[in-house]
């Protein structure tokens, strides 16, 4: 299977954050940011792997400053790591002020997506061409999430199967 770079499914996408998107206070409701998110990752896990993809996991979210009412979201969404038939991609969330221009990185997040074929089972992945030192350092980071997100799996497959291993 040829491999795929990684600006090859990268994506930017742009969303106005409007009332209905918040509370009274004009703050925007986190889950309105994940949906946005785990959106943008899905069409890059899609393009690299042309097929169809789940989430499996979100690993890490996080909300740096707050978003509020009126601010113009920028979804930058790019592949980190590769499996076999896994992929993590990396989320960034970037908001500008429309009125001062100022741009605030707001929120990052990992999310693991799984290409499936029609009748829903795992299937094989391109692999990644890593093109720059950033590209070759995000992996090595992707990989050991994954590694992470393995021992954890099997720890409590294992706690499962033995309750009193759990600690």
């Amino acid at each position: 299977m040829e491999g795929k770079r990684v600006k090859d499914s990268s994506v930017v996408t742009a969303q106005m954050m409007i009332p209905q998107d918040a509370n009274p206070a004009g703050n925007v409701h986190g889950g309105v940011v994940v949906k946005i998110i785990d959106e943008a990752a899905g069409v890059v896990a899609a393009r690299h792997s042309r097929c169809n993809v789940v989430t499996a996991s979100i690993d890490r979210m996080d909300f740096h400053l707050p978003i509020f009412v009126g601010d113009l979201l920028f979804f930058k969404a790019c592949l980190n790591y590769v499996g076999r038939t896994s992929m993590e991609i990396g989320v960034r969330v970037e908001a500008e002020n429309l009125m001062t221009g100022a741009v605030s990185h707001a929120a990052s997040a990992y999310l693991t997506y799984v290409a499936i074929d029609k009748k829903g089972h795992p299937v094989e992945v391109p692999p990644l061409i890593l093109e720059t030192d950033e590209e070759r350092r995000r992996h090595r980071e992707g990989k050991a999430r994954r590694e992470t997100r393995l021992g954890e799996r099997n720890k409590k497959a294992a706690c499962h199967k033995d309750p009193g291993s759990c600690t």
